[in-house]
């Protein structure tokens, strides 16, 4: 790619400095604060709206902090009325939206009903915009008259002494928790990546996925996708999750790491399907950390960005570990539903080496069952392991649930899950993680039927006879 051209792609400064002054503050994913619903409140009633919103927006989602009206919870951020409102850097206001130009070409994203006026401001931290303060109505009217522009500027004023009354209580807070250092205890050298290691990979968009094929273990017909993320660090290399995942769940980074990567395997799979319908019938896997997956807005999340891309609920499923699911049981409920209701498949991850599984498997709406590799790779070993797998594979039958062995690398592993009647594997066997470029190749194979599949069903014949 010409270096022109990824200039171009960079976040500017400006867009650098907004992200840092909205990090600094710790707003997002926290408990809801009394005083901000109070302001919406404020707004909705002296403005006469259906709706008034406090929203705050970081890379790719536009968080709504405290509604008033219909209940908003997030939002893309491409193509949103935040970024109109970044745009404009002031405030916006559009008294009938069916006259507006951007609105009549569908290119904002408003997951509201009938909405015709809008009126938003922004709302600052850091001398950067880092939200914005919205009232909606059904009904048109005229554009808001000075006074009345003043006093809802005046409303995003009190959200921003919030947000400094916040950021003073959480710098606050830590100081009182950070364990005090004597010299001799400071590290010579900062481990790597640090915080800002990860978030100029974000900037510069450095972070890829990588799809590793699902196959049918019958036909060794490709079914499915799992995405991976890497990091193509300039100097490094290609680096494994491994290398920066855990520093990115400790400072908070997963969560624009996680969505990007949400967002990237939906156009992913819409391209897929543009250039072959046939793909349409592949489902494409992301894993979910514990982070994203206890937001109450995950399911308004992910319908955002089905629409946004196109892609269909089908081809879409979403993967947790148990360690997600078990510590808010009632959170956990009503996301997986609501996710199951848009029609994703919920995949159980690394089942059975965390926590007491079966007593879960009732509680939750889980549509596929992992075989973790580690169990996978000791089938071999003795009875044990592979009564372990056995035993999952039953259980997922009874449930009514798929079942899909990780980690397969040998043929005798395929031969003994294909004999236990495992449906769908993955593995080294069959495909490496690649990129998409190269997943591309392999979907064009007739029938999507991996090229050494005659030689494994063979082997596996022979084995089971």
């Amino acid at each position: 790619m010409p270096e022109a051209l990824i200039e171009e792609t960079k976040p500017s400064d400006r867009e650098s400095s907004r992200l840092a002054a909205l990090y600094s503050i710790g707003i997002l994913d926290t408990p809801a604060e009394p005083a901000y619903d109070a302001i919406t409140r404020l707004a909705a009633d002296y403005f006469e709206a259906d709706s008034a919103i406090i929203a705050f927006a970081d890379e790719t989602r536009v968080w709504v902090k405290s509604h008033c009206g219909e209940a908003l919870r997030e939002l893309p951020r491409a193509n949103s009325i935040f970024d109109m409102v970044l745009t404009a850097d002031g405030p916006l206001v559009i008294a009938d939206i069916r006259r507006h130009p951007q609105f009549q070409r569908q290119k904002v994203h408003l997951r509201t009903q009938n909405v015709v006026f809008i009126a938003a401001t922004p709302v600052h931290a850091d001398g950067s915009i880092v939200g914005m303060l919205t009232i909606l109505r059904r009904q048109s009217r005229d554009v808001l008259q000075e006074n009345e522009l003043r006093t809802l500027q005046n409303l995003a004023t009190m959200v921003s002494s919030q947000l400094e009354l916040h950021k003073l209580r959480t710098d606050s807070k830590r100081q009182r928790t950070r364990p005090s250092r004597t010299a001799s205890e400071v590290p010579a050298s900062p481990s790597w990546p640090r915080n800002s290691d990860l978030r100029r990979a974000i900037d510069r968009r450095e972070f890829v996925l990588h799809y590793q094929p699902v196959v049918e273990l019958k036909s060794l017909r490709i079914v499915g996708l799992e995405a991976l993320i890497r990091w193509q660090h300039p100097e490094r290399g290609l680096l494994s999750p491994v290398d920066f995942i855990p520093v990115a769940e400790d400072c908070g980074l997963i969560l624009p790491i996680g969505d990007w990567g949400l967002a990237e395997a939906c156009n992913q799979i819409q391209a897929w399907t543009r250039e072959n319908p046939e793909n349409g019938s592949l489902r494409v896997c992301v894993n979910l950390s514990a982070r994203q997956f206890s937001r109450e807005g995950l399911t308004d999340h992910v319908e955002s960005l089905l629409q946004q891309s196109g892609t269909s609920s089908h081809q879409l499923g979403l993967e947790m570990t148990e360690s997600s699911l078990i510590p808010n049981m009632n959170t956990a409920t009503e996301v997986l539903e609501g996710l199951r209701a848009l029609g994703v498949a919920i995949s159980m991850d690394d089942f059975g080496t965390g926590y007491s599984s079966l007593s879960y498997l009732h509680s939750f709406p889980i549509d596929v069952l992992k075989i973790d590799r580690s169990f996978v790779g000791r089938m071999t070993d003795g009875d044990h392991p592979l009564q372990i797998v056995r035993t999952i594979i039953e259980l997922a039958r009874v449930l009514g649930m798929d079942v899909v062995a990780e980690g397969i690398e040998t043929s005798e592993q395929y031969q003994l899950l294909h004999q236990m009647g495992c449906r769908f594997g993955q593995g080294y066997l069959f495909a490496r993680p690649m990129p998409a470029e190269q997943v591309n190749t392999l979907l064009q194979l007739p029938g999507r039927v991996l090229p050494h599949s005659h030689t494994l069903q063979q082997n596996a014949v022979a084995y089971m006879a």
